[in-house]
This record gives C-alpha cells, sequence and structure tokens, in this order.
C-alpha cells in the first residue's frame, strides 16, 4: 500500500499542476490537490519499511488525509460537477472539475485502503 499511497500522492500533485497552469496561473488555490497530493507521497515514503508497527501508523494516518480530502471536495466537487453537466454555470468550471477529480481520486484511495486494511486483518488472524 504504501507504493499505492506515492502513486496517489504524485497524480494529485499532477492534478494540481495542471490545475494551476490551466488557470493561467492566477489561482493558487488550485494547488491545494498538490499539497494533499505531497503529504500522502511522504506518508507514503515513511510507510516504506519493513516494520510493521510503523507501516501501520503511517498508513492509517495516509488513509486520514486522503478521508479528509475527499470530505473537503465532495460538495464542492461531486455535487457541483453533476450540478454543472445537469446545465447550471459557475464563474470558474475548471476549478469545479479540478475538485471533483480530486474528490474521486480521495474517495478511491480512502475504498483500497480499507480494502487492504480489511485483507491485513484477516491475514493477521
Amino acid at each position: 500500500m504504501a507504493r499505492l499511497t506515492i502513486l496517489f500522492g504524485i497524480v494529485l500533485i499532477l492534478l494540481g499542476g495542471f490545475g494551476y497552469v490551466a488557470t493561467g496561473s492566477h489561482y493558487p488555490t488550485a494547488l491545494i490537490p498538490s499539497a494533499f497530493g505531497i503529504v500522502l507521497a511522504l506518508l507514503g515514503f515513511f510507510a516504506y519499511t519493513p516494520d510493521t508497527k510503523r507501516r501501520m501508523l503511517f498508513m492509517h494516518i495516509a488513509v486520514t488525509v486522503g478521508l479528509l480530502g475527499f470530505l473537503f471536495t465532495v460538495k464542492g466537487g461531486i455535487v457541483d460537477f453533476i450540478l454543472m453537466m445537469d446545465g447550471r454555470q459557475f464563474p470558474h468550471p475548471s476549478a469545479v472539475e479540478e475538485k471533483a477529480a480530486m474528490s474521486v481520486l480521495c474517495l478511491v484511495f480512502v475504498l483500497l485502503c480499507v480494502r487492504s486494511f480489511i485483507v491485513a486483518r484477516r491475514a493477521r488472524a
């Protein structure tokens, strides 16, 4: 899971960088996914160890960061994206798309982590 965490971190960093460039580098808030990505990548790097307790600690912190990323962006991301596809106009549609992408990425990450935690718990029992 540590490698997957690093991968999701890199994808979020790229999403934030792309969003920042796509907005003409005028809106620094477009870099918020990059901040979450940096944190996830660092936690994945720290979790890349043979020490089970340390790996568990950093992976639980990483899934918490992923869950917070999802919760912070679900309303302004997925819900607004659905409304935008239904025809509603937004002043910054690229921001809505970026938040929706971050929300989906964080949700997928959290679900994969939970699945991995369940498998690991069953393997120990």
